[in-house]
């Protein structure tokens, strides 16, 4: 296992991070895991034997039983609290109360007190804004995130699904009013969903932040259990809960081209997928979720395998983005600022 430090933070996280949604499954939840506290505490005991420091819940995941079920793991195990980083979020909807959703001042500082709680801890490593709240004004949200890290209830705040220039409006806020400002952002990434790289890699890249792709196999979709002939996995979340959106057509693709590279590297699919994501510009640690040990294991052992350059471009002109206004158009003109190419001539225009 490699580390990376975690933003401008000097904080040391693990290449990879474990995620815990499928813990509880309380709800529409149920979906992606509903796993219990003996399945929950092996999960988390395979991640630290493994070297993973980081570990990644939420308030909304089971409305509460995931965060339960990570702090009661961290505690049977024994470890150091100290040696752990933990993140969670706010944002989600905790209850049928007007107030107990969004990104106000009031939720922010009450889901914190009930995280806690249900963490059984005293800090919270990395608070992330959960999504976007269009009623709470950015600075509002930024001077909240300033005061709970005050309180030292929180470490470090991140962000989670906000588009770039509102990330950037909020890191301006944060640094004109000297506050504490966001250290890192966790988005969809994978190669079925390369969105981020049109503005928000590019932002994480000039501000210097983490970046922790989330659903880096596409909700199990280039785990490669899918395939033009098998469109229904049998034991997969997405044949019930079909998600995140992907173009299933394009993506059927990206995974012949992976089975052909697994093939060289003796690896599954699914790590080749988690290696590719690993490997590019800018992420920090990959979010992982796992139902059984098994199934984590073998996403684990895919920090071993090192793609070469080829099949790392391979991969990525399949997977290519189409090019989208003004990204095209800047990338047009810039080839007159490029050194050593031959200047365009320069057309004298008389007047008439």
């Amino acid at each position: 296992m490699k580390y990376n430090y975690f933003g401008h933070t000097g904080l040391v996280v693990s290449e990879l991070c474990f995620g815990t949604m499928t813990f509880g499954g309380e709800g529409y939840w149920k979906a992606i895991g509903a796993l219990d506290q003996d399945a929950a505490t092996s999960l988390v005991k395979t991640s630290i034997d493994a070297g993973i420091n980081f570990f990644d819940t939420a308030n909304v995941y089971s409305y509460g039983q995931s965060e339960t079920l990570l702090g009661e793991a961290v505690k049977t195990i024994g470890i150091d609290r100290n040696e752990l980083v933990i993140a969670t979020k706010v944002r989600g909807r905790m209850g049928e109360g007007q107030n107990n959703v969004g990104l106000s001042r009031a939720h922010i500082f009450s889901s914190v007190d009930a995280s806690l709680k249900r963490l059984g801890m005293d800090h919270i490593d990395i608070l992330y804004v959960h999504g976007v709240d269009p009623f709470t004004p950015v600075e509002a949200i930024v001077r909240s995130l300033n005061d709970i890290v005050n309180t030292g209830k929180v470490r470090y705040v991140s962000v989670c699904n906000w588009p770039a220039w509102m990330v950037m409006q909020a890191i301006g806020i944060a640094a004109k009013n000297g506050w504490h400002q966001f250290e890192g952002m966790q988005y969809f990434y994978s190669l079925a969903g390369r969105d981020i790289e049109r503005e928000i890699i590019p932002l994480a890249l000039d501000q210097k932040l983490a970046v922790m792709p989330w659903s880096p196999l596409a909700g199990g979709f280039m785990s490669g259990k899918y395939t033009r002939k098998n469109e229904k996995a049998g034991d997969s979340r997405r044949d019930n809960f079909d998600f995140p959106p992907v173009d299933k057509e394009k993506a059927y693709d990206i995974i012949e081209a992976l089975e052909l590279i697994a093939d060289i590297h003796s690896a599954t699919v699914a790590q080749v997928a988690l290696a590719w994501v690993r490997q590019k510009a800018g992420v920090t640690s990959t979010i992982l979720g796992a139902k059984n040990v098994n199934q984590l294991v073998d996403n684990i052992n895919s920090t071993k395998i090192h793609l070469t350059e080829n099949e790392m471009k391979n991969l990525d002109d399949i997977s290519a983005l189409r090019k989208e206004y003004p990204g095209w158009m800047v990338e047009r003109q810039s080839g007159d600022r490029m050194l050593n190419t031959a200047p365009q001539p320069i057309v004298a225009v008389q007047n008439k």
